[in-house]
């Protein structure tokens, strides 16, 4: 009689995903809280966008050490931490001082190193759950997870879209900030006492379920090469291409993580409360799409190999996304435009998945580090476009700053067609 495989992977992969869903809440608050502290810190538009800017900043910075700590120092202590310092980074948030005891000088340098701050410790959370997952789960299987964990970061985002605007307006923005800090010591406390680094090491894992995730996969080595090893992926032309081009998806997802309830609430003048029931749709749509896509994904790398399997998800979502983006910016019905940008998220938000699995496939047991590389070109992305948007608005007009997405859309699906994701970084 055949033992049948547990399930513990997915276990993991659950605490991994509430991980993302807290992540997302605990970093998207001062997107939809911008209006109530522009107006109770006495902001401009250019203030947030350097308030904005500065967490992206701390974001891009420590992608690629994020990954390298997930690498060396294991999935398992590097997620604690980190989930950890989101508590307690939410937390300083609210000693930010008032107009009534600071001059806007002192507040805006105060909340920019606090974001910054945010930024550091919210950015190892990809690189290390690519780590993760690709200890995890078998080659080929890789997307579907990844898709799923982007679901739960535009789930956790959809949430704070209704949730934010109901707490400030019981509470206030700083006790809506207090309210929600304690997620982070939740995913810490999960993951430490669940999960381990490999699933050899976790009791629960039987010998079926340990065959099929070790299928296909290089053994792990017992010592990872010193720092030449993980410079083999700065230098890796597969990972660099893949960088740019994830970097392009991203200035799009920044528009909309940026600005986008902004946009509907002072530019297309809907109320606060139904601004944030749409901005919740339209991550429901991007949920939807990274699960699609990364199923997309995954089947189409036992049709097609990595190499076109990685590729058609990206290339199509990212086109589709670009002519939709630049279709709602024009349009000049609010409702109209609205079903674009959103659909425009959906097809966006489809290339996760398969931005992520490449990484892993290239990357190999540099999976951590190859996907720090991809963020850090994607959040430095961040900074541009959360200082470029609000300029392209007030230099032209809003229609041009939000539809700049769609041209750079294009030249991420084309970066892609230079990215091959069966073509490994050797360890040796």
């Amino acid at each position: 009689m055949t033992t049948s495989a547990t399930h513990v992977r997915w276990r993991i992969f659950a605490i991994l995903a509430m991980g993302s869903f807290s992540s997302y809440m605990l970093r998207s608050n001062v997107s939809i809280a911008a209006p109530t502290m522009m107006s109770d810190l006495g902001l401009s538009e250019i203030q947030l966008g350097w308030v904005l800017a500065a967490f992206n900043a701390g974001y891009a910075v420590f992608q690629f050490p994020g990954g390298i700590l997930g690498d060396n120092l294991g999935p398992r202590k590097a997620l604690t931490i980190i989930a950890t310092l989101w508590a307690i980074t939410t937390i300083l948030t609210i000693a930010v001082p008032g107009p009534d005891v600071a001059g806007i000088g002192v507040i805006v340098t105060t909340l920019m190193l606090v974001r910054f701050l945010v930024g550091a410790t919210h950015a190892p959370i990809f690189p290390m759950q690519n780590s993760a997952i690709s200890r995890w789960f078998p080659v080929g299987g890789w997307a579907l997870p990844l898709g799923l964990s982007s679901t739960a970061t535009t789930l956790g985002a959809a949430a704070t879209g209704p949730l934010m605007p109901w707490l400030i307006d019981l509470f206030g923005w700083r006790v809506s900030f207090l309210i929600i800090a304690p997620l982070g010591f939740v995913v810490a406390a999960l993951w430490w006492r669940y999960a381990c680094d490999f699933p050899e090491q976790h009791p629960s894992v039987n010998e079926a379920e340990l065959a099929l995730i070790t299928d296909g996969q290089e053994p792990p080595a017992e010592n990872l090469p010193p720092p030449p090893g993980w410079l083999r992926v700065l230098k890796n032309r597969d990972v660099i291409f893949l960088m740019l081009s994830y970097s392009c998806m991203n200035y799009v997802f920044y528009e909309i993580f940026n600005w986008f309830y902004y946009y509907l609430v002072e530019v297309r003048e809907f109320d606060a409360q139904t601004a944030g029931y749409v901005v919740s749709t339209q991550w429901i749509a991007g949920a939807a799409g990274a699960a699609i896509g990364g199923w997309l994904c995954d089947h189409l790398c036992k049709i097609a190999g990595l190499r076109w399997g990685c590729r058609w998800p990206i290339v199509i979502g990212l086109t589709a996304s670009g002519i939709l983006l630049i279709a709602g910016a024009i349009h000049t019905d609010p409702i109209i435009a609205v079903v674009f940008l959103e659909l425009c998220f959906f097809f966006n938000q489809i290339t996760e998945g398969s931005y992520w699995a490449t990484s892993i496939a290239i990357g190999g047991q540099f999976a951590g580090s190859a996907g720090g590389v991809i963020n850090t070109g994607a959040n430095a992305v961040g900074v541009i476009n959360a200082l470029v948007i609000p300029w392209l608005a007030g230099a032209v007009s809003w229609p041009i700053a939000i539809a700049s997405g769609g041209i750079v859309s294009f030249v991420g699906a084309a970066l892609m067609l230079l990215v091959r994701a069966d073509r490994r970084i050797e360890v040796n």
